[in-house]
């Protein structure tokens, strides 16, 4: 559609131009003979520093058979259905979002269920304080809680 209305604007520019140089032209008889070769230097170099245009090539289409004014090749009609393509759009991000918020919730109870296992140790068992003021503690409940936990 925008290559169409694009040659569309350039076919109107082009009929305006024609015009412009059609009454430009018609007064062109009156004028001394130094202003009429003054301005036809003037065309040609405005005609040398035109803007090359490419071709407009016509957009081919593939061929679809269209029933009940939808098309076989995509499923969809050319017109409507823009609130339910915008529906089936929003579902795969749904997903994602609801999967993320599964995983988040799911890691936020694995870090929970650790620590109160690390929190049961210490409270279960008979230590003196200075162990718990002990760096390799915390490593040591849980390579002792994975050891009990395997057999």
């Amino acid at each position: 559609m925008n290559t169409a209305s694009n040659a569309l604007n350039e076919q109107a520019a082009d009929r305006f131009a024609r015009r412009v140089t059609a009454r430009l032209s018609a007064g062109n008889d009156d004028l001394p003979y130094d202003i009429s070769e003054r301005l036809r230097a003037a065309r040609e170099q405005a005609l040398s520093k035109r803007k090359v245009t490419a071709p407009v090539r016509q957009m081919q289409t593939a061929p679809a058979i269209v029933r009940n004014g939808r098309s076989a090749a995509l499923g969809w009609g050319s017109e409507g259905g823009t609130w339910w393509r915008a529906l089936v759009s929003a579902v795969p991000v749904m997903a994602l979002f609801v999967g993320l918020v599964v995983v988040n919730a799911s890691q936020d109870e694995y870090g929970a269920a650790e620590v109160a296992a690390v929190d049961a140790a210490l409270l279960t068992d008979d230590l003196p304080p200075s162990a718990y003021a002990d760096p390799g503690f915390v490593q040591y409940l849980k390579t002792a809680g994975q050891a009990s936990a395997s057999q």
